[in-house]
């Protein structure tokens, strides 16, 4: 029984799990706990019947005033113990009545309302629960996601904290998810993990067959779309696809295209990595773009992951260029993140060679690329 009102209630908090440290609350009787103790007249009062309600909370074993029976009706919330006793401990060391019991509202609004914005599912009346989620411009991971499905062994997917970061932030349950490039399958093992839905254009069909097989695998507890479509991405006849599943617009996409040539992943001459030179490699890239942009609801986010390039001495920004490319049309720009990446198959075991050469030619070796997210309509 405490298995079922959990899981019930962590329906209404998608994409969290409940730590260890973890607490089950009766969420009517904490609220009703905090207004009574809210209501007493000075901050002696107030004080002591907080000190009451956090051993409840330190040690339910010691619960003498209900918040962590949930047997008493169906109306449990999952909550972390160390924020909330850091939350409780502000209570105690207010210094007047009045900011005491703003903290006690305060945390009663977390409890009792739930707060999200139109592109996401975060609470913001709990956002400090959310450490998981990363707001910063600058990524250092340590190493790529590994887990269930994913597969690190095709030449030039990216890690798959990418796309799961980009759909908490701007997606909520069974949107959909487009990846014009989708190589692996890695968003879309993502999408499966998250509850969206998802659809991969890839040119190649032997890399969509093994992409299919890798997705297949992945366990699907959402009961969401996850499928792959084999072609190419700037004139894919997209109507098609999204009325064959019902769909009338995408509400992220996802572009994780070559970084031109520095990778040659096919020999079809409609592949990025076979544009002759840099501005052909654009004019297919803003195809790309063309093509899917009408599909995608306004007001909604463009994720563009790509790194710059380094040919005859002279560095390309490749990742700028598409950027301004992408801004030429109906998007503005919301963020650019800069991300790590320690090592490539193509510089694998030869550190120190890469080392000497940028010393001979005078420039850095790559150790980034970029994540422009852009958002439709300006």
């Amino acid at each position: 029984m405490r298995r079922l009102k959990e899981t019930k209630q962590l329906e209404l908090y998608p994409e969290r799990t409940l730590p260890d440290s973890g607490i089950i609350l009766n969420k009517a009787r904490f609220i009703e706990t905090l207004q009574y103790i809210r209501a007493q007249e000075n901050l002696d009062a107030v004080r002591s019947k907080t000190r009451v309600l956090r051993t409840s909370v330190a040690d339910p074993r010691q619960d003498t005033i209900g918040v962590t029976n949930i047997s008493a009706n169906g109306d449990s919330i999952p909550m972390r113990r160390d924020l909330l006793l850091a939350e409780i401990d502000q209570i105690l060391e207010s210094q007047t009545v009045e900011r005491a019991r703003y903290y006690l509202e305060r945390l009663e609004k977390g409890i009792g309302r739930i707060k999200t914005s139109k592109i996401n599912e975060i609470n913001l009346l709990r956002w400090k629960e959310y450490d998981d989620v990363i707001t910063d411009s600058l990524w250092v991971l340590d190493k790529r996601d590994t887990s269930g499905a994913h597969w690190g062994g095709y030449w030039g997917n990216f890690i798959p904290q990418i796309p799961r970061q980009m759909m908490l932030r701007y997606t909520k349950r069974n949107d959909w998810v487009l990846d014009t490039f989708v190589g692996s399958g890695t968003t879309l093992i993502e999408c499966k993990r998250l509850g969206r839905n998802g659809i991969g254009i890839e040119l190649n069909p032997t890399v969509a067959l093994t992409a299919r097989e890798l997705v297949a695998k992945e366990p699907n507890a959402y009961h969401t779309v996850a499928d792959i479509v084999v072609g190419n991405s700037a004139s894919l006849n997209l109507r098609d696809v999204l009325t064959e599943r019902h769909v009338q617009r995408i509400q992220l996409i996802v572009m994780h295209p070559p970084y031109h040539d520095i990778i040659k992943f096919s020999d079809n001459p409609q592949d990025l990595s076979n544009a002759p030179t840099t501005d052909a490699f654009l004019e297919m890239f803003c195809r790309v773009v063309d093509n899917v942009t009408p599909w995608l609801e306004h007001n909604r986010y463009m994720v563009l992951v790509i790194g710059d390039k380094y040919s005859k001495g002279e560095w390309i920004p490749l990742g700028f260029y598409c950027m301004q490319q992408v801004l030429k049309r109906d998007y503005t720009l919301k963020s650019i993140v800069v991300k790590n990446f320690e090592e490539t198959r193509g510089k694998r075991n030869q550190k120190e060679l890469w080392r000497y050469r940028a010393l001979v030619g005078g420039f850095y070796v790559f150790k980034h690329e970029y994540i422009f997210i852009f958002k439709k309509g300006k």
